[in-house]
């Protein structure tokens, strides 16, 4: 299964409409599985750095194979590994709220980037569009195989 460009902007649409409700000039990034871009919209008013912002997320949660926030752990009990490897792919990896691996009946099809709110926002905002639109939201936490819910 391939994300599709009309996936990609009914996930951009919800995200931007969230934004809206909370008052939010959001930046939203949409890449396939291999982290290449799909779609990327910066809302009137949203600040300069939040696309490039929302791509580095959206790009961690695809080639990473799981949301961004999953990486924090990892990111500090290993820091100068995850500093090293936030440079290795196309874009930083990053690990902050935010970024959630877009998935569909078991396959991972790419990633979703939101910046412009608080990162509480913007995983918010990503979690709710997602859910709404029927993908999957549970990821196997790091060594434990643990759903993430």
């Amino acid at each position: 299964m391939k994300l599709t460009q009309a996936q990609a902007e009914e996930i951009v649409s919800g995200a931007l409409e969230r934004g809206a409700i909370l008052g939010k000039a959001l930046s939203i990034a949409i890449v396939d599985a291999g982290g290449f871009a799909v779609l990327i919209k910066r809302s009137d008013g949203a600040r300069p750095l939040t696309p490039s912002i929302a791509m580095s997320k959206a790009y961690t949660a695809a080639v990473m194979e799981r949301p961004s926030n999953m990486l924090k752990n990892w990111a500090e009990s290993n820091p100068g590994f995850f500093a090293q490897l936030s440079t290795m792919g196309t874009h930083p990896i990053v690990a902050t709220d935010g970024g959630v691996t877009i998935k569909r009946d078991g396959e991972i099809i790419g990633g979703l980037g939101v910046s412009g709110g608080t990162p509480a926002e913007d995983q918010k905002v990503c979690d709710e569009v997602l859910a709404e639109l029927g993908y999957e939201l549970e990821f196997p936490a790091w060594g434990t195989g643990a759903p993430r819910k």
